[in-house]
């Protein structure tokens, strides 16, 4: 056995479905391995998307993504979307083609330092000069990417090593890490006084991240929630862990979120934070908002806990376990004034004025969503169509994914297509704006050849949106460098890629064509005008 083809045998043991990648020489002989097997591997038409389509793979199934590339620019293209995936806290494997052993540092053709370069992206990485060590490498990557707070793992894979014969294939059946122990149980002591807290408290909420989904801890939250009557407000990577109209959900907190949910984050008194980081984008001020209150915080990344302000009660461990943990200590709480005070905040307007001749964005999205099957993925991309999703989603039983801690433009179709790969049941729907769909408009390609019948809203208003309202409110109008012109032409776009189109330039029979276009049997390209001067920010 080659080390290519113990390569192509540890993703069968560890019974992966599907890989992402781009080749090269570097990399060819696992990509020739690979294509023995049964696992489906998907050409991409850029690395960095490589990335994302494993990371909505991995977000959709709560199991490891994978992904390959080859050595130099192939590795260092892929960086953005392993960046990506460490700051969302998204399991990955990535596999990296490089040079041959003796020829490292010599600066040759397509040699690149990568685990130098992504040594602050990453969990761990891994250069391989063993061939025999293949074996380890692998169990012990899968199992550090997807344990305590998961996160993208690199393995970086000589072509020499991969030529070279291994004596015998061993995969381990267990890992032993010494210096790598999660932990998953929480501190009895520390959940019993967390508990006396809530119990003290007449204001009590929980702030919920994208922790949760990780440790698929959304039963659990929901059922303490509902038993003791506490509200929840979420991160923006938090949304859907309680149904966006569920009575106890109040919204997503931070400088774009929505009045009650920062209201609600202000007048607490004793705040429970789970899965989430305290960071600039969700809150501002943390020594201000912390004020006046205790702070709970759980989290499995012990790192997290008091980086940014120093909660009372520091619980380390997994969201599902804590919260049972949590169950079985009675408590009595009281939060009916506390409740009817934070639905007062629910009906003050939000100052948002409706467009009259383009179309709303804001309702254009709660219409979507609406329409979608319950079960659905809405996948946002970044700019102002990640705020009006955000704000206007609705989100029942299905999930909501974007990128939240790096903000990466071009993430949403990449990833839906991954996330439609691994469920084909699904219905899945990316969002995103002309800025972005320009940065991976490349793989609808990937999306015919696969035949994925992936959904696809481009906002169209030919500006890079965010930024020009930046601009806007922040520089006096000073447009520089936002203005993308009305090109390209979209309908021309997915006429040369065989995809359905569909144009709403007003809300006029919007109810209709969102219909029409869900229910298109393939892939289907639907183009949103919305007024070009619209802006996401709210009126407090």
């Amino acid at each position: 056995m080659t080390g290519a083809e113990a390569m192509a045998k540890c993703l069968m043991e560890e019974k992966v479905e599907i890989l992402f990648g781009y080749p090269g020489v570097a990399i060819c002989p696992f990509f020739d391995a690979l294509g023995k097997t049964d696992i489906r591997s998907v050409l991409v038409r850029t690395e960095q998307n490589a990335g994302h389509a494993a990371s909505g793979y991995a977000r959709t199934t709560g199991r490891v993504g994978v992904c390959a590339v080859t050595s130099g620019p192939g590795a260092t293209n892929l960086l953005t979307g392993i960046a990506t995936a460490f700051a969302d806290s998204v399991p990955l494997v990535c596999i990296s083609g490089q040079v041959e052993t003796d020829l490292l540092g010599s600066d040759v053709f397509q040699e690149a330092d990568i685990t130098g370069a992504a040594e602050s992206f990453v969990k761990y990485s891994y250069i391989v000069k063993d061939v025999n060590d293949i074996p380890r490498v692998f169990k012990e990557a899968f199992h550090i990417a997807n344990t305590g707070r998961k996160g993208p793992v690199l393995i970086d894979m000589p072509i020499d090593i991969q030529l070279a014969k291994i004596r015998n294939f061993e995969y381990p059946e267990e890992v032993s890490l010494r210096t790598y122990k999660p932990t998953v149980k929480g501190h009895i002591q520390q959940i019993r006084k967390a508990m006396q807290e809530l119990t003290k408290a007449e204001r009590p909420l929980i702030l919920a991240g994208g922790g949760i989904f990780l440790s698929r801890a959304k039963k659990e939250l929901k059922e303490f929630s509902e038993k003791h009557q506490i509200p929840v407000v979420s991160t923006m990577m938090g949304i859907g862990v309680l149904p966006t109209s569920h009575e106890l959900y109040f919204g997503m907190i931070g400088n774009n979120g929505c009045l009650a949910a920062n209201r609600a984050m202000k007048e607490c008194d004793v705040l429970m934070m789970v899965g989430a980081r305290v960071a600039d984008r969700a809150v501002a001020s943390p020594d201000v908002i912390m004020e006046n209150k205790t702070l709970i915080h759980i989290d499995v990344d012990p790192a997290e806990i008091g980086k940014n302000v120093g909660p009372a009660i520091p619980i380390v461990g997994d969201a599902k376990a804590i919260f049972r943990d949590l169950e079985e200590i009675p408590i009595e709480t009281d939060t009916k004034a506390w409740l009817q005070s934070l639905n007062e905040y629910r009906k003050v307007p939000s100052g948002r004025k409706a467009p009259k001749e383009h179309v709303d964005p804001a309702v254009f999205i709660q219409k979507l969503s609406l329409a979608m099957e319950e079960d659905g993925i809405y996948v946002a991309d970044v700019g102002q169509n990640q705020i009006w999703s955000c704000r206007n989603v609705n989100v029942r039983k299905g999930r909501f994914f974007t990128t939240g801690g790096m903000g990466t433009m071009g993430y949403s179709i990449p990833a839906a297509i991954g996330a439609k790969l691994a469920d084909m049941k699904k219905q899945v729907v990316a969002v995103c704006g002309d800025g972005a769909f320009q940065m991976s408009m490349m793989e609808l390609a990937v999306i015919m050849q696969e035949k994925i019948p992936l959904k696809i809203v481009v906002m169209k208003n030919n500006y890079l949106g965010l930024v020009r309202e930046f601009q806007h409110f922040h520089l006096d109008d000073a447009y520089e460098m936002v203005e993308l012109g009305d090109y390209p032409r979209l309908d021309r776009i997915a006429e040369a890629y065989d995809i359905e189109y569909f144009l709403a330039d007003s809300m006029d029979g919007i109810d209709e064509l969102i219909r029409r276009f869900l229910d298109a049997k393939g892939p289907a390209l639907l183009e949103a005008r919305p007024d070009p001067m619209d802006t996401v920010k709210l009126a407090r």
